[in-house]
């Protein structure tokens, strides 16, 4: 495929704006910098993200700060054990006055959709979002509602061993493009965030106002397109599908990922190239996004769990054994 002959000439601006969206969320959020672009690598893939770490890592913050670089319509929901499907997608009221039924639509009708701490809702709550993240579309009463585009999920959740906490359902896992983990800052990290709460602020919050607006959502969906472009080499997709196949396989793995991880890897490896400033992708690339796009589509074996040996380590151990091409 040839490239599109003015997408150089783009690829310097959308640069720009990449960058500015970075350090505008660090302004609020210190440190954490693979965290950030891998947030970006799923916006400019147009997936969904599943954010994990024990409280107070910042979860929150990161996709507040994301929210507000980004003019687009912003919704929260707070998962909670009674929580009810209809509380996330919307339900129909009987208006006596009338005599007609009227859509209320739920949270669900936004741009960034922040579901914050998912794993404390029930399966079935949980799979309210599965249509939505899937389909961009949410079916109440028999009616199909369109949502507008660009359209993106960010979920946070507590580790699982976490009190009052559920399992997120394998389908639902899987429509997620990246799982982030957030882990605790360095020492320089920790005590330049304790200088920047404490110093003339009330309370414990980091300030979200010193996050600039940047984009628009035509903006959004203009980098989108631009990472759908990114050329993407024969030997590097076989080198993304190869890597998804050697996880069904692997023996510590009792269940690896399906042909969703092979897409995964190749959107996300293209909106990585994007996010360094490159029209092409390379297995550098893949290798980068291959831990975040991989570590909720397989399962360790019992005997690697007992171990305490954990999906990362295992898919870094796949990383090795996989021959990548060479450049």
């Amino acid at each position: 495929m040839m490239q599109d002959p003015t997408f150089e000439s783009r690829l310097s601006e959308a640069v720009k704006a990449l960058d500015a969206m970075r350090e505008a969320i660090g302004r609020a959020l210190v440190g954490q910098r693979d965290v950030v672009d891998q947030t970006l690598i799923a916006l400019l893939a147009g997936g969904h993200v599943l954010i994990e770490g024990v409280p107070g890592l910042g979860k929150t913050l990161l996709v507040k700060s994301l929210a507000k670089t980004f003019s687009g319509d912003f919704r929260r929901i707070q998962f909670t054990p009674d929580l009810m499907p209809s509380d996330v997608t919307g339900h129909t009221l009987y208006d006596p006055a009338t005599g007609h039924f009227s859509t209320r639509k739920g949270p669900v009708f936004t741009n960034l959709l922040l579901a914050d701490e998912i794993n404390r809702a029930p399966a079935k709550t949980q799979a309210a979002l599965l249509e939505v993240m899937q389909e961009r579309q949410v079916t109440i009463e028999g009616q199909a509602h369109q949502l507008d585009a660009p359209f993106m999920v960010l979920a946070t959740e507590n580790p699982i061993d976490q009190e009052g906490t559920y399992p997120l359902p394998e389908a639902q896992l899987d429509r997620f493009l990246l799982k982030i983990q957030i882990d605790y800052p360095s020492l320089e990290e920790e005590t330049r965030l304790v200088k920047q709460v404490t110093q003339g602020a009330i309370g414990e919050q980091l300030d979200v106002n010193v996050v600039p607006t940047l984009i628009k959502p035509a903006t959004v969906l203009a980098l989108q397109e631009m990472a759908a472009r990114v050329m993407v080499d024969d030997r590097v997709m076989d080198y993304a599908v190869r890597l998804a196949r050697a996880t069904r396989s692997f023996a510590r793995l009792t269940s690896g990922a399906g042909p969703r991880g092979a897409i995964a890897l190749v959107r996300a490896g293209r909106a990585c190239a994007l996010l360094a400033g490159r029209a092409f992708a390379t297995p550098d690339d893949i290798k980068q996004v291959a831990l975040p796009t991989l570590r909720h589509r397989v399962v360790p074996s019992p005997e690697a769990e007992i171990e305490g040996t954990h999906a990362d380590q295992l898919l870094l151990q796949l990383l090795n054994e996989v021959e990548a091409p060479r450049q």
